[in-house]
């Protein structure tokens, strides 16, 4: 509502909020074997598990504890949500955690003569420990229901994203997968979660032109978009990233603060001083093979223990320094960011003002180490002030109707604004298979619109494939480097997978045995209706 009152009152009352945003995102790297050492494959989650799911619910028990105020959004994707779920899962990241806690106790002997050495291997172990600890007893292996806890509280407002995190304006011409992708994204959402809440979150922040119709069509009230999108649209924005605008149609737009994943994670980022932790330089790289027969196993493969000994400027990692440099810089940063506000809001005639800083969450944690203290000092800092806090999208949605109306521009959040590493010359072989697949579901889903039984669990088998085949995982893994061959493998058992879904309806013919083993193998979204790509009437 408007506010009323002298110009005084107004400066007094106007609300300067910084809004962050964590993005946990993971691909669906999952296997139903069992008897198969997959803890290559599941890396990615494990490190994210010790490094910042279990550190972040640790940090929200002590705030709530000690009563420091906190708003925090958060994105985490079905296919997280679904890992995290999964007892499978579970039980093979207790077992990752105890072979890397036998190896540490291995090098308590190894360091004995190294105090310093010595200090940071104690310090790994212990954390490795309570990593336990607080996963199979505090939380009880449930990780998603204490994160429902705080949101149930008020401290965080969970975003829905899309189904499989999919690239979506490389679809904006195939509304099928669009509403599919978002559909299914929205179900997931309030399966782990209870609720949808108002807004959703673009994998990538990709904007596409129509995409606010695409969103309103399911009751979204806002998302965010990278800084371009405001600034370069038709109609600039007269108040820049500082207030929120609308399209046509009111739905919100927040524009993100793009100078902050450079402040964070660039070149000069906070993360690569000298001081901190060296997170890609660990034990599991260094040590001889002797020293790690029986961590490596059967295949050999070198991973990482989670003992990691030195700081970025490859001297021994002293704790005290580092945390001391986590504090400085984050009322560094809050300090900056306070200021950008107090400026935009004066710029304003003292009208509210927002700042949104979305945040990767491996940056909490995992790939920054001294992250999630970093973050607990922002926190604390802002609720020991006045003038400034910590707010949530949805709170900021009063005068949805009244902003400035803008025609977004089209572009990304991820590479240089338009997404080109998702599909360039590594990756782009990809395209022409999935939006095949995509195009074929949708005429299965005309050719078999009311079907029961064995076919209907084949045509949703089909849809979960094709959902899977549609994450922009697979393509940001291959161009990144990270683990390609696997997402290679992945992508094309996804597509292969759904082709002999294909064949099989077209044949008539069906496996019992195989569809069961696939349904085993790729257990995301189990209500799956494949009617979701079916063409809008």
């Amino acid at each position: 509502m408007p506010r009323e009152g002298s110009k005084k009152e107004e400066t007094e009352m106007a609300q300067k909020d910084i809004i962050f945003i964590i993005v946990a995102e993971q691909a669906y790297i999952h296997s139903a074997d069992s008897s198969r050492d997959f803890s290559y494959g599941n890396e990615q989650l494990f490190t994210a598990i010790s490094g910042t799911y279990i550190p972040l619910l640790n940090l929200f028990c002590t705030l709530e504890a000690e009563h420091v105020p906190f708003k925090l959004g958060m994105v985490m994707g079905a296919p997280l949500c679904t890992l995290l779920a999964d007892a499978q899962v579970q039980k093979q990241y207790v077992s990752w955690l105890d072979k890397r806690i036998a190896l540490g106790e291995l090098e308590l002997e190894r360091a004995k003569d190294d105090p310093d050495m010595l200090d940071n291997v104690r310090s790994c172990l212990r954390k490795l420990q309570k990593d336990k600890l607080d996963f199979t007893e505090t939380y009880g292996q449930n990780l998603l229901k204490k994160f429902r806890h705080f949101a149930d509280k008020g401290y965080l407002e969970f975003i829905p994203t899309a189904a499989t995190y999919a690239y979506l304006p490389h679809y904006a011409d195939i509304k099928e997968v669009l509403n599919a992708q978002v559909e299914t994204g929205l179900y997931a959402h309030r399966t782990f979660f209870g609720e949808t809440g108002e807004g959703f979150f673009l994998p990538y922040m990709g904007w596409a032109d129509g995409f606010e119709k695409l969103l309103r069509s399911y009751g979204i009230n806002y998302t965010v978009l990278d800084t371009r999108a405001l600034l370069f649209s038709g109609s600039p924005c007269s108040t820049g990233i500082f207030t929120p605008v609308r399209t046509n149609n009111s739905l919100v737009l927040f524009g993100r603060d793009s100078t902050v994943p450079d402040v964070i994670s660039g070149p000069d980022g906070f993360m690569h001083r000298a001081v901190y932790r060296n997170q890609q330089r660990d034990a599991g790289y260094d040590l001889p093979d002797g020293a790690l027969e029986d961590f490596l196993g059967t295949n050999k493969t070198r991973l990482q223990t989670q003992f990691k000994y030195w700081n970025n400027g490859g001297s021994t990692y002293s704790q005290q320094d580092a945390q001391a440099q986590a504090v400085a810089d984050a009322l560094s940063f809050f300090s900056t960011q306070k200021e950008k506000l107090v400026q935009a809001a004066a710029g304003l005639d003292d009208s509210d003002a927002v700042l949104v800083c979305t945040i990767p969450a491996a940056l909490l944690g995992s790939s920054w180490h001294e992250g999630i203290l970093w973050l607990e000092q922002v926190i604390r800092a802002a609720a020991a002030q006045q003038d400034v806090a910590l707010g949530l999208c949805r709170d900021n949605l009063q005068k949805q109707f009244t902003l400035q109306k803008i025609a977004p521009y089209p572009c990304s959040a991820e590479g240089t604004g338009y997404a080109e590493n998702l599909l360039d010359s590594s990756n782009n072989w990809m395209m022409r298979y999935v939006r095949k697949a995509s195009e074929r579901m949708t005429d299965l889903t005309e050719r078999f619109p009311s079907e029961s039984g064995i076919k209907a669990r084949m045509l949703n088998l089909g849809a979960r494939e094709v959902l899977l085949a549609q994450s922009g995982d697979w393509a940001k893994m291959i161009h990144d480097g990270q683990l390609p061959e696997y997402a290679e493998q992945t992508f094309k058992k996804n597509i292969l997978n759904f082709t002999a879904v294909f064949d099989s309806l077209a044949s008539n013919t069906v496996s019992t045995e195989w569809l069961c083993n696939m349904e085993k193998e790729d257990c995301i979204f189990p209500w799956m209706n494949y009617r979701v790509f079916s063409r809008k009437k």
